[in-house]
């Protein structure tokens, strides 16, 4: 596995969400930062995006955005952070988050965030992607999720051995040993791709 020097934040936009996720964002910013590592997010200046941006961004970090033009026309982007890639949409930009980046960290989110997850983890089962992806189960937020990616295996939707292509880590103090310790996985994937 390659050195791991920038990671990929997956997040909400949501200002609205309760404390506990906007503690735990910093938190990870903060670790990723102090362990010089840089952060490419989806470019946003609000919710769990705006926290990671913000904090990495007062501890001296690295942070590049990525935004489709038509959501920096209506001021979604950050304009304070290091460098805003404009895209021409949400194909491009989902793209380009994974190809500027070593690993993908999920933090809680809406649909845009589990679209996000769920197609860099289709691409680790084809060996396609072969980096850590990581989530952060704040507030136990991806407990469903983790359980019916375990109903996938039950039901022979998925093979055991795809329960390796994620780590799940509760606090933000644990991401380093998850991002230094998860599964190796090669592109040889698509050998064991179909059940």
């Amino acid at each position: 596995m390659k050195k791991i020097e920038k990671v990929c934040i997956y997040c909400a936009s949501s200002h609205k969400v309760d404390s506990t996720y906007f503690e735990a964002a910093g938190k990870l910013a903060a670790e990723l930062v102090s362990n010089n590592i840089s952060i490419v997010y989806g470019g946003g200046a609000v919710g769990l995006m705006g926290k990671v941006a913000d904090t990495a961004m007062n501890m001296g970090g690295r942070v590049t955005g990525i935004l489709p033009r038509f959501m920096d026309e209506v001021e979604w982007g950050h304009k304070s952070i290091t460098r805003l890639i404009l895209v021409d949409d949400m194909r491009e930009r989902k793209r380009r988050m994974i190809e500027e980046s070593d690993a993908v960290i999920a933090l809680p989110g809406g649909t845009g965030t589990i679209e996000e997850l769920f197609e860099v983890i289709s691409l680790k089962r084809l060996g396609q992607y072969t980096q850590p992806i990581i989530l952060l189960n704040t507030k136990d937020y991806y407990k469903h999720l983790i359980a019916f990616v375990n109903q996938m295996v039950h039901e022979n939707f998925l093979r055991a051995e795809h329960l390796g292509m994620m780590t799940v880590i509760n606090e933000p103090h644990q991401v380093m040993d998850a991002l230094n310790n998860s599964p190796v996985w090669g592109k040889d994937a698509i050998n064991f791709a179909a059940v």
